[in-house]
């Protein structure tokens, strides 16, 4: 395997959600969401389908903003890479074919190039003219489309110098783990860990887990992330580390804009916040729903209630401010929410991106003294993001929103300081 200059510095490194970014790894949306159809979209955890002509501007303004500020590696560049060799092919290949039974194609599979492999382990392969012609109707494909792969937090999750290979709750969605759990271990040469291998009912997804400091993580838990995976966290820090905190926020499961955490609540630096409003004064959906704070103290753990968030980060030593998504009108709260508007990734504290649509959360973050920088802007060198100390770079976007995620679900960071 050739590794360029980049992959060999790049190491595992992420202590916090807003750590200036050196690195991410992302997935440019393919001919996977364009497998999608009414009939299927449900099973591919989608509520509608996609126009990929229109994702590919989109998705193009968002990536190209990465491009600007740190290391950028891509999915598929890397598969490819890592199909040059004979050993690793044949493990993911196995491992892919298994997974959809579909171990009849392990062969031709195994004979094609590696960028043709790359994409149909990503696109899926459609199934061949003597199949049960009831089958294909119904599915289409034999192995099946990676649909969900451009939102690249949810099958992984880098925490601290490790890699969290997370136990999917939907089986569309396992064989993401394999391919990320490849490039984690044969390319950045990182130590990663999995919930489900200590027990197999344990559930974590990317999206729930964030990294608030160095000894304090927030963990969403709902329909994603359940008990079993927070304790599978619990435990292990509890034997590795003297003092170590975990904050845990439950979930109400419906409806499906409330999936993971980082739909009700981001980073947006040290001592800023982007949060659903009615999460915090526990209303609406989420009405009674637990604020939980686990602390583990030299093998000892203990849990405490807090009122919310803000009062469990404060108990933790972390005092943040609160921006509310959609500003202060519930109308637009529900409005902006259900499009990602709490959902902002920071590249650096108080230096973040996320969607131009939702207008009046971006109003609030104009209000709160971040300078409202366009995405087109910064692509073609107009704006140079590093002449600003606290930005929001909103990028256009009608099509990506409707997939059901934001800036952070489409980033995967690798390294920060």
């Amino acid at each position: 395997m050739t590794l360029t200059k980049d992959i060999i510095q790049t190491t595992v490194n992420v202590q916090s959600e807003y750590g200036h970014l050196n690195a991410v790894l992302l997935h440019r949306p393919g001919i996977e969401i364009e497998r999608m159809t009414p009939s299927n979209a449900a099973e591919a955890l989608y509520s509608d389908i996609l126009s990929k002509h229109i994702v590919d501007k989109e998705y193009a303004s968002f990536s190209g903003v990465f491009e600007k500020w740190c290391k950028v590696f891509y999915v598929e560049d890397l598969l490819t890479l890592m199909m040059e060799e004979d050993d690793i092919r044949q493990r993911l290949v196995m491992k892919s074919c298994l997974a959809d039974h579909c171990e009849h194609l392990e062969d031709w599979l195994l004979q094609l190039p590696s960028a043709e492999l790359a994409k149909y382990l990503i696109e899926g392969v459609p199934y061949h003219g003597d199949t049960d012609p009831i089958q294909f109707q119904k599915e289409h494909f034999s192995l099946k489309p990676l649909y969900n792969l451009f939102f690249t937090r949810d099958a992984s999750s880098s925490l601290y110098n490790e890699v969290l290979i997370n136990s999917m709750s939907f089986p569309v969605r396992e064989r993401e783990t394999l391919i990320f759990r490849a490039i984690f271990d044969q390319i950045f040469h990182a130590n990663t860990i999995c919930a489900k291998e200590q027990l197999s009912s344990a559930r974590t997804e990317g999206g729930d887990v964030q990294v608030a400091g160095p000894d304090l993580l927030c963990i969403g838990q709902g329909i994603r992330t359940n008990t079993k995976g927070i304790v599978y966290l619990a435990e292990k820090f509890a034997r590795e580390r003297d003092n170590f905190r975990i904050l845990t926020q439950e979930l109400p499961h419906h409806p499906d804009s409330f999936i993971h955490l980082d739909m009700v609540h981001t980073f947006l630096g040290a001592h800023q916040v982007m949060v659903y409003q009615p999460m915090i004064e526990k209303t609406g959906v989420f009405a009674g729903k637990a604020t939980t704070l686990i602390t583990c103290d030299h093998g000892k753990t203990s849990t405490k209630e807090y009122p919310n968030m803000l009062e469990g980060l404060k108990a933790c030593g972390m005092e943040v401010e609160p921006i509310f998504c959609g500003g202060y009108e519930n109308w637009y709260q529900d409005r902006e929410q259900w499009h990602s508007g709490a959902n902002f990734f920071a590249l650096d504290d108080g230096k973040i991106i996320g969607y131009e649509r939702n207008v009046y959360t971006i109003e609030a973050l104009d209000h709160a003294g971040f300078e409202v920088l366009d995405a087109d802007d910064v692509c073609s060198g107009k704006v140079n993001m590093h002449d600003y100390k606290k930005f929001v770079v909103a990028f256009k976007a009608s099509e990506l929103p409707r997939a059901g995620g934001g800036a952070r679900c489409m980033t995967m960071p690798i390294n920060r300081d």
